[in-house]
C-alpha cells in the first residue's frame, strides 16, 4: 500500500529547484564549454569569473576545480542588517523585508519610478520574463550596488548548500550559520503570527501579506497554514449550519404558536374555552 504524498511541494523538491540558481565561481583550471538544457556554458579560464548553475558549481567545488564566491546577501554584515530590519524596524514588524528587484525594476531607493520588467528572448525569438531561479540574485556583484541587501526567493536552500559544500569560501561561516538560523526563526514567527490576520480575513477583513517570503518557508508552513484555513472554514460552516437550524426552529415554533391560537379562537367560538387549560398548556410548553 502506497502512502499518500503530502499536499504541495516537498522540501527536497524545493531544494532541487534551487540548484538552478546561478552563482559566481572562480575556476582553478581550464574547462571546455558545455551545452546544457538551460543554455550553453562558456569555457572556464582561470582566474576569470564565470556564472554557473548551483548544481554544477557544487560539483566543481567537490572536485576542487573551482571556488564559489558568496552572493552579496550571504555576508555577515548584510545578514546582520537584514536581521535588524526584520526584528526591530517598525515598518516590518508584521511584514517581511522586500525581495530583490526584478530586472529593469527600480530599487527601493529610486522613489517615483515606474517598475518595468525587462523581457528576455529565447534562441527562437520568443519573448519571456525571467523568474526565480533564473534571476541573478545569487551571483557575486562586481560593482558596488545601491540596493540594500535583500533575501532572494531561494535564500534558505542556497545558504544551506553553500555552508555544507563551500564553507571555506564564505566569510566567517560560523557567524553566517548563526545569523541564518536567527533570521529563519524570526520570519517563521511572523508567518505563524499571521493566524490572527487569517481569522480577520475569514470574517471579512484583509488577507495575509506574504511578499518577500522564500520558497522553503512557504513549503514548510504550507501544512500549518492550510490546517488553519481548514479549521476556519469548518468553524464558518458550523456557524452557518447553526444559524440555519435556529431559523428552522423559529419557523417551527411560530407555526405551532399560530396553530394553538387558531385552536383557542375556535374553542372560544364554540364556548368550550377554559383559561386553566391555557395556563396548563403554557406550563407544559415551558
Amino acid at each position: 500500500m502506497a502512502f499518500p504524498l503530502p499536499r504541495g511541494i516537498t522540501a527536497s523538491e524545493i531544494a532541487f529547484l534551487a540548484e538552478m540558481e546561478m552563482v559566481t565561481v572562480v575556476p582553478r583550471q581550464r574547462l571546455e564549454g558545455l551545452e546544457l538544457l538551460g543554455g550553453p556554458i562558456e569555457p572556464l579560464v582561470p582566474p576569470r569569473r564565470a556564472s554557473l548553475p548551483l548544481w554544477l558549481a557544487l560539483l566543481l567545488k567537490r572536485q576542487r576545480r573551482a571556488n564559489i564566491m558568496p552572493p552579496a546577501w550571504l555576508h555577515p554584515e548584510a545578514l546582520g542588517l537584514i536581521l535588524e530590519v526584520e526584528s526591530q524596524h517598525q515598518d516590518y514588524k508584521n511584514a517581511f523585508s522586500p525581495p530583490p528587484p526584478l530586472p529593469g525594476q527600480p530599487s527601493v531607493l529610486d522613489r517615483g519610478l515606474e517598475p518595468t520588467a525587462r523581457p528576455q528572448y529565447t534562441p527562437d525569438g520568443h519573448r519571456y520574463y525571467a523568474a526565480p531561479p533564473f534571476l541573478p540574485h545569487n551571483t557575486a556583484q562586481v560593482t558596488i550596488s545601491r540596493d540594500p541587501p535583500a533575501l532572494p526567493f531561494h535564500w534558505v536552500e542556497v545558504g544551506n548548500m553553500l555552508l555544507d559544500a563551500a564553507s571555506d569560501d564564505l566569510v566567517d561561516p560560523d557567524q553566517v550559520r548563526r545569523l541564518l538560523k536567527d533570521l529563519r526563526e524570526v520570519r517563521m514567527a511572523k508567518i505563524r503570527s499571521g493566524v490572527d490576520a487569517m481569522d480577520a480575513a475569514a470574517t471579512g477583513g484583509g488577507g495575509v501579506a506574504l511578499t518577500g517570503v522564500g520558497a522553503m518557508e512557504v513549503g514548510e508552513e504550507r501544512g500549518f497554514l492550510s490546517g488553519v484555513v481548514d479549521g476556519l472554514r469548518y468553524v464558518a460552516l458550523e456557524s452557518t449550519d447553526w444559524h440555519w437550524l435556529m431559523s428552522i426552529y423559529r419557523k417551527i415554533g411560530a407555526s405551532k404558536e399560530q396553530a394553538r391560537r387558531e385552536q383557542m379562537a375556535e374553542q372560544r367560538a364554540n364556548g368550550g374555552y377554559d383559561e386553566n387549560q391555557d395556563e396548563e398548556e403554557d406550563y407544559m410548553e415551558f
